[in-house]
């Protein structure tokens, strides 16, 4: 298969994969919206790096964000002017640096939050690897998230999930591969080297994009066993980031900007405006 080719495949088989496999969108609870929820994950929904200086920034998550005039839409605030019910219910258990290995441990906090709602955004640690060789494995991932996903479903009554795709890699580079500054953070922090080292060959990064495509038909599949569980179809997944989405503060990163074009593409797969 040729280059381009590859990179149609990667860019749309999760999406086909994700939108086959995702069940009718369940019921809202009784009283409405949900009256709480609990976001897990890893930086990105930290808001890692966001805005303002290094660092956490969950004030700016896309999912259970509140910080006033960051331009971030975030699920929390948009369910906020829906219920005021959910007001102050918005646990950020994600962590940054984490792997689908802390996912189940998340999920355990999960339940003892009660959340009505939970978002799950994994993966990008376990692509992002000193080198294509050393990613976490597919079955390993798959464990994981099963475990996670099964954790929640055992809660009582079952919360609405939200499983995104992860974004994409591949993309991320392109938009600034011809970037000096880009090239030199991802250089001297050692950022995600697996895809951004810039020593690597078409053939690596295809790697990176292989298994990410892996990963999200996981998330796609694990989600689908689940009658409240929901994907994004792989929207996530198929948005191409601008320069734009990214933070300059280490050029990997969502910005405000980013944090908000995933509020949008999120919130369009499972509530609607």
């Amino acid at each position: 298969m040729g280059k381009v080719a590859r990179f149609l495949a990667a860019l749309l088989l999760p999406a086909l994969v994700a939108v086959a496999a995702a069940p009718t969108p369940p019921p809202a609870r009784e009283a409405g919206y949900p009256g709480s929820m609990a976001a897990l994950g890893d930086s990105i929904t930290q808001a890692n790096n966001a805005c303002c200086g290094p660092g956490d920034r969950p004030e700016n998550s896309w999912a259970t964000g509140d910080g006033p005039g960051d331009g971030v839409a975030s699920h929390y605030e948009r369910l906020l002017r829906l219920d005021p019910a959910i007001r102050g219910n918005n646990a950020n258990l994600s962590v940054s640096g984490a792997k689908a290995s802390d996912l189940p441990r998340q999920a355990a906090q999960a339940t003892e939050t009660r959340a009505d709602y939970v978002t799950v955004l994994v993966g990008a640690n376990d692509l992002c690897a000193p080198s294509p060789e050393s990613m976490t494995p597919v079955e390993s991932f798959r464990s994981h998230v099963a475990e996670a996903l099964e954790t929640l479903d055992q809660m009582r009554p079952r919360p609405q999930i939200l499983v995104a795709s992860i974004p994409n890699l591949y993309g991320l580079w392109s938009a600034l591969r011809n970037d000096p500054a880009a090239q030199s953070a991802w250089s001297g922090s050692r950022i995600c080297q697996s895809m951004l080292a810039a020593s690597n060959t078409e053939d690596m990064r295809q790697q990176v994009v292989e298994r990410q495509l892996a990963f999200n038909g996981v998330l796609a599949e694990a989600c689908g066993k689940y009658p409240t569980c929901r994907t994004d179809g792989g929207a996530v997944f198929a948005h191409m980031p601008s320069p734009g989405d990214v933070s300059t503060l280490d050029y990997f990163h969502p910005s405000l900007q980013g944090q908000a074009i995933l509020a949008d593409i999120t919130w369009r797969a499972l509530w609607q405006d």
